[in-house]
Parts: C-alpha cells; structure tokens; sequence
C-alpha cells in the first residue's frame, strides 16, 4: 500500500478563534498572522492504494464549492477545485475512487465532495463510483445542527450523500467497506461523534496492533494542537477534548501511530514524543507524502 498527502484549498482564518485559550503572545510564533489577525491553515487529505482491495481518500478539504462572496468571508484563497489537481498530480482523478471516509461533515472538511460553484449550476456530488464512509453520530449531527455549529454544514450535501445510495453510517470500530485494515476511535469535544480513522500496522504476538498512521482531523488540526491544552474556539466542549486528546496522544505513542495532520500547512505526518516533564510534542516530521509505504 503506498500513501498520498493530497492538497485541497487553503484558507486563512483567524487565529484567535484556531487557537482558542491561547494568547496571541503565544501562539503568533507556531502561525504568523496577516494584517486581519489570519493564520494559514491547509485542508490536507489522506490517498491510500490500495487498502483492503480499494483506493481510499480520508477527507476531501472545503473545495470550491462556495459562491464568492462566501469564500472571501471564510478565507478560502483558490477558486478552483485544487483537490482535483492534487489527485491528478497523483495519477488519480475522482472517478477512481472507491471508499471515501469523512470525519465529520463540517464544510472544511467535507465541502470537496462537490463540484465546484458556477453562477446557475445546483451543488453536484462529486465521486461517482465511491462508498461514502461516515460516522452515524456525525451524520445525525449534520442533520440536526445546533445554532452553535450550524453554520459549519452544508444543507444540500446530506441529500446528495443520502440520494446516492452508496452513504455507509459507521457506529463501531470497523466498517463494511473497509475490513479490520482500518479502526475507527471517537471524538466528542468538537462535534459529537468525530471519527479519527487509523490505518492499522502490523500486528504483534500479543494479537495488538502497532506501527500504521492515524487521520487527525480537528482532535488535531496540526502539530501546536498535540499540546495538550491548545484548543480551538471552535470546540463544543475543550474540557473533554483535552481529555480525549490525552488519552488518544498516550496510545498513539505506546503504539507508534503516525498522526496526519489535516490543517498544518508545513506538515503532513508526524511522529508523537513525550518529555520528562509530560508534554507531547511531534518528531519526524513529514511535509508531504508521495507515494509513501505504510510503515
């Protein structure tokens, strides 16, 4: 199996709200901001070829689908529909796809799902041979926003998904379309039923699992989020993220998971460390992936 970090569009959002409790003082030297108090944030997907028989996008970044004047309100710096080019540059266009697995359904990580926005064209679903992997929990959420994060969905994708016939909702660890190469763990903090997939590594004698590369999503937008108490202003909950992100960060390290960030714009893959005093910080770090052995 090899591995592709594949570009979607980047936005730039501001930092305040990215990083939450964190004072500017501290967090302008992780994300330089511009003159609007904007970071740089990538929405970066995952390509794996072949995994249990299929080639699979985790995620597919906001897109290009908003009209214009959307797209300057949330920072979204390209018109065109970049994650289609990342695939071509790859050697794969969207038609080639057959599982697409998605976090959760907010626009800036779900919104590559369709085409990209024309002045008389209705939204288009893009992927026309893949099985839409998601989370039921997220997907109920989707359906039955709350005023907090309403906002963060697109009201014409859950009838696409649904009206494609090919919407696969995970409750467990596994799913139908992808076997035991790839386990499901869960994330409350910042929207109920976030699922962070792990491509799984070897297996050892005990029968447990080490090694394989896991899909951070907003658990972990990127490396100053491993800090345990960084938080977005975005969060639902930053009391049980925090818990939840230790607790995660602990077995990916016991394990030797990889983390895949999705919104660091320098950095794709990581490894997690640990100093003597407790915190968690990355280690061999990874801008992009070509091509990549799961190792």
């Amino acid at each position: 199996m090899k591995l592709w970090s594949i570009l979607g569009n980047s936005q730039r959002l501001d930092g305040g709200a990215m990083f939450g409790n964190a004072p500017r003082a501290m967090w302008q030297s992780w994300s330089e901001p511009d003159r609007e108090n904007r970071i740089d944030l990538a929405c970066r997907a995952l390509l794996a070829s072949p995994l249990n028989g299929k080639t699979v996008l985790f995620e597919t970044g906001i897109g290009a689908f908003f009209e214009p004047k959307l797209r300057e309100r949330y920072g979204v710096q390209e018109s065109d529909h970049v994650l289609l080019d990342s695939l071509a540059k790859a050697g794969f266009s969207h038609e080639d796809i057959d599982v697409v697995v998605i976090s959760h359904l907010h626009f800036d990580h779900a919104g590559g799902l369709l085409k990209a926005w024309s002045e008389c064209g209705a939204a288009e679903l893009l992927f026309p041979n893949a099985t839409f992997v998601i989370g039921k929990q997220a997907w109920e959420r989707a359906l039955h926003p709350h005023p907090r994060d309403r906002a963060s969905f697109i009201p014409e994708l859950q009838p696409l998904l649904e009206a494609s016939g090919r919407l696969q909702l995970v409750e467990g660890d596994h799913c139908e379309a992808l076997g035991e190469s790839v386990r499901f763990h869960y994330s409350d903090g910042h929207t109920p039923g976030l699922m962070l997939a792990e491509i799984v590594g070897a297996e050892a004698s005990d029968g447990s699992r080490h090694g394989g590369l896991v899909f951070c999503a907003d658990l972990i937008p990127g490396r100053p989020w491993v800090h345990v108490p960084i938080t977005m202003g975005y969060d639902r909950n930053a009391e049980l993220l925090i818990d939840e992100k230790r607790a995660f960060l602990e077995d990916k390290l016991a394990r030797n998971v990889h983390l895949f960030f999705t919104h660091d714009p320098g950095c794709a893959l990581a490894q997690v460390q640990k100093n003597d005093k407790g915190k968690f910080g990355t280690t061999h770090e990874v801008a992009e992936l070509h091509a990549r052995a799961l190792q």
